[in-house]
């Protein structure tokens, strides 16, 4: 349920600024956030995941010294989504939180900043995913209403296109238990009790003996399946060699489009 406006957030709810709304930059600052754990705890208290990537740089938007906006830029699970950039250079844009406080363009100019701070750092671009797929808690609340990257298009990124299609599997709540978190308990790689803890918060009894024979018989009982025909996917050139680099874009998709 794709809505026109500009998206917010608060306690991992969406909603939306109209459109039409005066941003006034003068009462607002774009700093670099330093340690995670200010980023995590905003990101895990407003965003719709509830969870937080691994980031190499964190921007914070400030309104009169007030936090109101996270930026995370990310490390992505596989080289391949940072394409035509590698891990070196590229970067992905993992969170990005605004809560419904600050106004329509706010994200445009909060996005600017950051993109403005990460070339001076010689990175040579970013890639953004933009989710158009609406998410529902077990009881059929609207958790999230899926977007189109409109905040990208009006940056004048470049579209490829979508992602590869995957079947995701959401926990009661509407969010996502992801195949990376069932890795990390199948394997007791680090993270795994954070993992496990997901499902347990959920329902799940705790883990007995086998991990591996637990999380089997768990998953489709707290989970549900819900089939993503892929996310918009955008990139930003952050120098002239990088731009040289952009495929032509293709054309951008719009709100009343179908997005599956």
């Amino acid at each position: 349920m794709i809505v026109e406006g500009c998206q917010r957030w608060r306690a991992r709810r969406d909603s939306y600024r109209p459109s039409g709304e005066l941003f006034e930059p003068r009462s607002f600052e774009v700093a670099s956030i330093a340690s995670d754990n200010t980023a995590r705890a905003f990101v895990e208290a407003h965003h719709y995941s509830g969870s937080y990537p691994a980031a190499r740089r964190r921007f914070g938007l400030f309104e009169r010294g007030e936090l109101v906006g996270v930026a995370v830029f990310s490390v992505p699970m596989r080289a391949e989504v940072l394409r035509p950039w590698t891990m070196a250079d590229g970067l992905e844009l993992g969170r990005f939180v605004l809560l419904d406080g600050v106004r329509a363009n706010g994200e445009s100019w909060f996005l600017a900043r950051c993109l403005d701070a990460l070339r001076a750092e010689g990175f040579a671009g970013v890639v953004s995913l933009s989710d158009p797929t609406a998410r529902t808690s077990a009881s059929g609340a609207v958790v999230f209403g899926g977007h189109v990257g409109t905040i990208y298009q009006a940056s004048n990124a470049v579209y490829t296109g979508r992602a590869s299609p995957q079947t995701l599997r959401l926990l009661p709540d509407g969010s996502v238990f992801s195949n990376r978190a069932a890795s990390k308990i199948r394997k007791s790689e680090r993270g795994w009790r954070y993992a496990v803890d997901q499902l347990v918060a959920h329902g799940a009894p705790e883990p007995r003996g086998d991990l591996h024979a637990w999380l089997r018989e768990v998953v489709p009982t707290i989970t549900r399946p819900l089939r993503h025909h892929g996310n918009h996917r955008y990139l930003f050139a952050l120098s002239r060699a990088a731009k040289r680099a952009l495929p032509a874009s293709l054309a951008y998709p719009k709100i009343g489009r179908p997005s599956c």
